[in-house]
């Protein structure tokens, strides 16, 4: 297991190898991290998209990316894994140290092979996923292992509205809260740097969680140097709901994370492959770029109030058609804003 994390050191050291990033670095919870992450998501869980992975990963990591997203969940195990052998490879060749490199991963849905034989069934919502506090401590332990690393710079609970198909809202929260005690107590453990939520209709659908009511239950168990400080959300060209949607009081999801303190990450930055080919009058708007799955990546990491962008990478063309924005920086307020009004406004 390699010992360390992020820090803002290292990974200030890292940004400063590559002086041509305009605006790639971010000042993320006191760290120099990368505008665009690696996502593991799609994929079949076979050999050969290991190695895709790996590849991939280990041109994102030289390239000058810095942040990792994956989940034990992701291919059965396979991406964390892909990972911690790009990882070593780099790591053992002195060209990159642990504290130069943001790792996440996710815990919640059972997966094959990594499911704890002392889980209940009364724990377990639909028979997919369990917020269980000894669960998800388990899930970390073995991201941990998969991964080979001693301390996770995040752990996301996995999409946790998954439960509200089964429970009602009152009962969801209330595992949320436990589930917040034990990550807590993993931080102060340093098995963990933060935790967060990551979600896919979380935050934006009806009826189902609040930012500000899960702020209170971290505060309520860790007080105000509490480690839930990052939620990840799905935000692209065709899913904008987190920018516009607001609540009863005209605050959106991104603005109650900013006063909050919460970076934002936006996940299918690509919808999924969806967005790499784009209208004419779409490329116009977003110039500087030659291809659409960079633009559609300059359109996400330039939404104010999101800090990483990330983007699915399982092969090196990927990662050197989306690092493209790496030389170009982000679009002003006034030009993305532009991307809303009609083409003849």
């Amino acid at each position: 297991m390699l010992h360390g994390f992020a820090t803002p050191d290292g990974t200030r050291l890292l940004s400063e190898r590559f002086p041509n990033t305009s605006g790639f670095y971010r000042d993320i919870a006191g760290l120099h991290l990368s505008s665009l992450g690696l996502g593991t998501y799609l994929g079949p869980s076979d050999d050969a998209t290991d190695l895709a992975y790996e590849q991939a990963a280990l041109l994102a990591l030289r390239s000058g990316l810095n942040v990792l997203d994956t989940a034990i969940h992701y291919r059965e195990q396979r991406s964390e894994r892909a990972l911690r052998t790009a990882l070593r490879t780099l790591i053992n060749a002195n060209e990159l140290q642990r504290d130069q490199v943001f790792v996440a991963t996710k815990a919640g849905f059972l997966t094959p092979g990594a499911i704890p034989e002392s889980l209940q069934q009364e724990d377990v919502a639909g028979g997919i996923h369990s917020l269980h506090p000894d669960f998800i401590e388990d899930q970390l332990n073995r991201s941990r292992e998969n991964l080979a690393l001693d301390t996770l710079d995040l752990l996301y609970l996995h999409n946790p509205e998954t439960q509200l198909h089964f429970a009602p809202l009152e009962a969801v929260e209330h595992r949320i809260q436990l589930a917040f005690e034990r990550l807590e107590k993993l931080s102060a453990e340093r098995l963990i740097r933060y935790y967060g939520v990551a979600t896919w209709e979380g935050f934006t659908s009806p009826e189902q969680l609040s930012l500000e009511r899960l702020i209170d239950l971290a505060r309520y168990v860790g007080g105000e140097d509490h480690r839930f400080r990052f939620i990840q959300l799905p935000f692209n060209l065709g899913t904008i709901d987190a920018y516009l949607q607001r609540d009863e009081q005209g605050v959106s999801v991104l603005k109650v994370a900013a006063r909050a303190g919460i970076t934002v990450v936006a996940s299918a930055s690509l919808h999924q492959g969806q967005l790499i080919n784009l209208p004419e009058v779409i490329r116009t708007r977003i110039p500087g770029l030659h291809s659409d799955p960079a633009r559609a990546i300059q359109f996400t990491r330039s939404t104010p109030g999101i800090s990483i962008a990330l983007a699915g990478m399982s092969n090196i063309e990927h990662v050197r058609e989306n690092l493209e924005v790496a030389g170009v920086p982000p679009m002003s307020t006034l030009d993305y804003e532009k991307l809303y009004r009609p083409v003849d406004a």
